[in-house]
């Protein structure tokens, strides 16, 4: 690991990836790069129903595509980990993105380096309690009599980068779709009743991670890179070691990128868990 990371702000030479993606694109262009030389991908994506987020395995670039964007639940792990050893052990070259906390578990799991793994952690606000999503969920389908056939958590393509508003399209029994652009999850999350109690002590709030390379949204760019917010999204990334800059010197030709600095990256999530609210057990009991 090196002392401090090197960081960079950066987006997709492609404008179309960029869109699709939660900021700046990196995610696309490293995973582009894993599958382009014949490696897996692991990832998180929302199930077919849209009501629980869990990790899987993409070898295409359409399985991968599942996995942009944010995704404001706990994602269920399942047997990733161990099939992650078994594509290690079989030679190929694995990329795995996750919380820090997941990252840390695998790491545990593995007991070991390998040349062949990549890992990049987002940098994590708190993981919000799956139950609430799901509730959340039917509550919206009842209210709208209506099916969720798609999740946006952050509705960039209509509402810009920066701004918060999470998206359901919702089809009704006649075959119409329509969109739900709501506030509702988000508030919740902001809240910080419905993050898991261990978010509130979390060990990873630091600006170091363990991770080869860590990734967010870059939310200081206006004072820290002048000039380059476009409100198309730009990805904050973090090198944190020689792994991981030799990744980023593999796939930098698709990036536009500026370097910048610690000081003028930081941000509240990178330094000290956030405080549990003082009635969450009270919050709980009511909910429950």
């Amino acid at each position: 690991m090196f002392s401090s990371p090197q960081v960079y702000g950066v987006k997709h030479k492609d404008e179309s990836i960029r869109l699709e993606s939660r900021s700046g694109g990196f995610f696309t262009a490293i995973s582009d790069y894993v599958l382009e030389n014949n490696g897996v991908v692991y990832g998180c994506s929302l199930n077919g129903d849209n009501s629980k987020a869990q990790h899987c395995r993409a070898t295409t670039k359409t399985e991968r595509d599942k996995m942009r964007g944010s995704k404001y639940i706990q994602s269920e792990i399942g047997d990733c980990y161990k099939r992650v050893r078994d594509d290690l052990k079989d030679g190929y070259t694995v990329l795995f993105s996750g919380t820090s906390c997941q990252i840390a578990a695998l790491k545990a799991v593995l007991q070991k380096d390998y040349s062949n793994l990549i890992l990049v952690d987002i940098i994590c606000h708190g993981v919000p309690s799956p139950k609430v999503w799901k509730d959340y969920l039917e509550w919206a389908e009842q209210k709208y009599k209506s099916k969720c056939i798609g999740v946006d958590f952050r509705n960039k393509k209509k509402f810009g980068w920066a701004a918060h508003k999470e998206t359901l399209q919702l089809k009704d029994y006649r075959g119409k779709v329509k969109c739900f652009h709501s506030e509702v999850f988000k508030n919740m999350f902001y809240s910080h009743y419905t993050i898991r109690p261990s978010c509130y002590k979390c060990p990873y709030k630091d600006i170091m991670h363990p991770a080869d390379i860590t990734i967010a949204d870059f939310w200081k760019i206006d004072s820290a890179i002048p000039g380059f917010n476009d409100d198309k999204g730009v990805s904050l990334v973090l090198i944190n070691n020689e792994k991981g800059e030799k990744v980023f010197d593999l796939i930098k030709k698709d990036l536009i990128y500026q370097t910048s600095t610690v000081e003028k990256c930081m941000m509240s999530t990178m330094q000290r868990p956030f405080s549990k609210p003082e009635d969450r057990e009270e919050f709980w009991d009511s909910y429950l």
